[in-house]
């Protein structure tokens, strides 16, 4: 790099010039000391050849740099799923440099990955795209048309099929875990990193959750967000089904959980839902008995009510009934008094 030269005006001016892809490029620094202004040329040479090696990376070591560089602040689960994606999706356009990308390509890209794909799937893809690419590529405003949101036609379970559901898994494995989501309601991952240390009394103490890292090992983190950090009150017939456990409270896995959860469905005769939707069970019950957001929001883990209500919040089948009763009635009888 050139020297600093004082110009007449006293300060000191040095022209820095850089070879890129074989054109030259040269700016020139002033500042009020020749070490100034040197330190200036410097820092733009450094920089400008760590944004030419950035852009001339491929998507696809961006996205293995980006997990990196994120890797020890995310959990275990999302860098897992990160390095899935990176494997799976977007492949179109993973070997192209990032330089390259535009806003048609990425279109495109995203526009293939909607086939196959629900649009939930599609933007947690093009989530991640945004991330990497703000990362190496930050002054490339990314701009794509996604998929709209589908509405949600989930079968909820009502009273009768968790009655039958107890019954059936009595005394088995399963038990506990259900119990644990339905009257809780806990997660997978929480309820099989849960031990004995964690119950008080009748307060079960969420504080962290099992989950399978991109090594498909069974790891235990933190929860999912700082509100999954809570205290659930359970009614005294679940806490006994506790008592005389030490340790962990389930030795099954939340996969494990999933699989054995289906076949139970199907051997006792009762409608499919996802073991997850206790959950949704849970916070459907509670919305029917008034209980306040606040409440249902500080027992489930949620920080808003912005999940919970456009997630969770399903109106149970038979209860939808009984009110749709009641409004017919009372139309009924307004009209029956009406003179005919």
């Amino acid at each position: 790099m050139a020297k600093a030269k004082q110009l007449l005006s006293g300060s000191w001016r040095v022209q820095a010039s850089l070879s890129i892809d074989g054109k030259k490029i040269t700016r020139s620094f002033t500042a009020e000391t020749a070490r100034k202004a040197e330190a200036l040329a410097l820092q733009w040479q450094e920089l400008t050849k760590e944004e030419t090696k950035s852009s001339n990376m491929t998507l696809r070591e961006a996205y293995s740099r980006y997990i990196a560089a994120k890797e020890k602040v995310l959990s275990p689960g999302t860098v897992r799923e990160y390095k899935r994606s990176a494997e799976r999706d977007l492949q179109s356009i993973m070997d192209l440099k990032i330089n390259l990308l535009t806003q048609e390509k990425i279109q495109m890209a995203i526009t293939l990955e909607s086939v196959g794909h629900s649009p939930k799937t599609v933007r947690n893809i093009h989530g991640l795209l945004v991330a990497v690419l703000k990362m190496f590529r930050p002054e490339f405003v990314v701009r794509t048309a996604l998929p709209q949101k589908k509405p949600v036609n989930l079968y909820i379970p009502d009273d009768k099929d968790i009655t039958k559901l107890i019954n059936y898994i009595k005394g088995t494995d399963m038990e506990i875990p259900v119990l644990l989501a339905a009257f809780g309601p806990m997660r997978r991952g929480e309820i099989c990193a849960l031990t004995s240390d964690d119950v008080k009394g009748n307060i079960v103490h969420v504080n962290k959750a099992l989950v399978q890292n991109d090594k498909k090992e069974w790891v235990i983190k933190p929860p999912k967000t700082f509100s999954s950090y809570r205290q659930i009150e359970y009614p005294d017939f679940v806490i006994e089904r506790l008592s005389g456990i030490s340790g962990k409270i389930t030795n099954l896995t939340p996969s494990v959980i999933t699989k054995q959860f289906s076949k139970i469905l199907k051997e006792a005769e009762i409608s499919h839902f996802r073991f997850h939707d206790l959950r949704h069970y849970a916070v459907s019950i509670l919305h029917a008995m008034n209980i306040p957001d606040k409440y249902i929001m500080a027992r489930g883990g949620w920080q808003t009510n912005h999940t919970m209500n456009n997630v969770y919040n399903h109106t149970l089948k038979n209860i939808q009934n009984e009110f749709n009763n009641k409004i017919s009635e009372h139309f009924t009888d307004i009209y029956n008094t009406i003179d005919q």
